[in-house]
């Protein structure tokens, strides 16, 4: 944190390059941080309103929820997984602390999640979610969830270097994550022992946070609050302690 806070001005202009990196050479510029998660939901409400629409109160919320926090859980891991190798032209000539690359990553993921939050909101207007306090309550969520990914970011961008074959591995892991987040369907139809299960996914349970915050207009139990921060920590934790163990070993790798 105190590298990051002496080369700020370069973080910062790091953010910019990633942000504007992303979306070169498109027609619609940053706004794909909105059509692309549109779109997405957009699909699946085609696909799975007809099977869960009616029997889940706000199902196109309940979907939204569950598409915006695995989608920034995605683009954040995605990219930060492969910050360190593509930047290694940089760090490799210049002394830098390496980490800015990927936080840099993580922060333009954050930006991107931010505006699909916005319109997140608009969506729960037009639905006639209950605006008050308790929404107040995500920062909770957010701020866990922020957190998990820098970890995860760590973890994946340090492994990276060393195994290539993680991204391809990763890819089939994301997949998985996301069938057992319960993104489109309820776990209702799933006996209690079985719906305890889905707890050991981190990104189901940030989802349920959501949800339960946002469409029961009520603060989720002291169980889930302790859940979103254990896995925040445990990846900040497991993420330092790896990348810390490998940074030396990049510059014989890249």
């Amino acid at each position: 944190m105190r590298k990051t806070l002496k080369y700020s001005f370069l973080f910062s202009e790091l953010v910019k390059r990633d942000f504007k990196k992303k979306y070169k050479s498109t027609y619609l510029g940053m706004l794909w941080s909105l059509v692309s998660p549109l779109m997405t939901l957009f699909v699946m409400s085609l696909l799975f309103s007809s099977l869960f629409g009616g029997s889940t109160p706000h199902y196109i919320i309940y979907l939204f929820c569950g598409n915006i926090c695995f989608s920034y859980f995605s683009d954040a891991t995605g990219g930060t997984m492969n910050a360190l190798l593509s930047n290694s032209e940089i760090f490799s000539k210049i002394n830098l602390p390496k980490a800015l690359f990927l936080l840099s990553r993580s922060v333009t993921s954050f930006i991107n999640f931010a505006l699909t939050l916005a319109v997140f909101f608009v969506f729960c207007l037009f639905d006639g979610i209950y605006f008050g306090a308790h929404l107040w309550a995500l920062i909770y969520p957010i701020a866990t969830l922020a957190v998990f990914n820098i970890g995860m970011g760590l973890i994946l961008s340090a492994l990276f270097v060393l195994f290539r074959d993680l991204q391809y591995l990763w890819s089939v892991a994301s997949l998985l994550i996301m069938y057992m987040s319960a993104i489109f369907y309820t776990t209702d139809a799933f006996g209690e022992g079985a719906r305890r299960l889905f707890y050991l996914n981190p990104i189901y349970v940030y989802i349920t946070y959501f949800r339960e915050t946002v469409i029961s207009s009520s603060l989720p139990s002291v169980t889930l609050h302790l859940l979103c921060l254990f896995y925040a920590v445990s990846a900040l934790f497991v993420g330092g302690f790896i990348y810390k163990k490998l940074n030396y070993k990049f510059v014989y790798y890249i």
